[in-house]
């Protein structure tokens, strides 16, 4: 795809709006900032929340605003739904930065597996034997960012916000949000 010079410019402002829930990445990183468009009329940026019912998106919304106020064109922020967001448009250096900011980051979601959102009864989600590959959200192996530790356990399947879920360490004790991978 050829990104004209104004679109480009309008990447480069981007790069630096941070994620207000996780100002240690960019919405560029997350994999949150779509497309940019830009030409005479206007300038159009498309972005994708992390989930459907995300909080944050008026306030992303809003800090794309701000950063582009500036421009002389017309700005139009749009919020496409399809394809949903994956964790695997997280890049690589997005998941070292939350790694050392104190947040697992998620592991890649499978190649041309479907994401399905899986409902777990209470009595399969506790027990520790079903996995991702026998098609259940059981309990995943998840190192601990602080000491890299895999003796870790959920403590709650929601964490500070609906996308992250709560671990702790065994080996070290602390805390620690997880970014759930889809």
């Amino acid at each position: 795809m050829v990104v004209s010079p104004a679109a480009e410019r309008v990447w480069q402002v981007l790069d630096a709006v941070c994620d207000p829930e996780i100002p240690v990445v960019s919405l560029r990183e997350l994999g949150i900032l779509r497309e940019v468009h830009a030409d005479a009329t206007g300038v159009e940026v498309v972005i994708t929340p992390t989930y459907s019912g995300c909080p944050a998106m008026g306030q992303i919304e809003d800090d794309i605003r701000a950063a582009l106020r500036d421009s002389p064109l017309p700005v139009r922020v749009t919020t496409r739904l399809m394809p949903a967001w994956t964790t695997d448009w997280i890049t690589p250096e997005a998941r070292e930065k939350l790694r050392q900011w104190g947040i697992a980051p998620p592991g890649l979601v499978a190649p041309g597996s479907p994401q399905v959102i899986r409902f777990a009864t209470k009595s399969i989600a506790p027990h520790a034997d079903l996995t991702r590959a026998q098609g259940h959200f059981g309990p995943e192996t998840v190192p601990c960012p602080q000491c890299s530790s895999t003796d870790t356990v959920e403590t709650s399947h929601f964490g500070s916000t609906a996308c992250k879920a709560m671990y702790r360490c065994n080996a070290c004790r602390e805390p620690f949000d997880y970014f759930k991978p889809y």
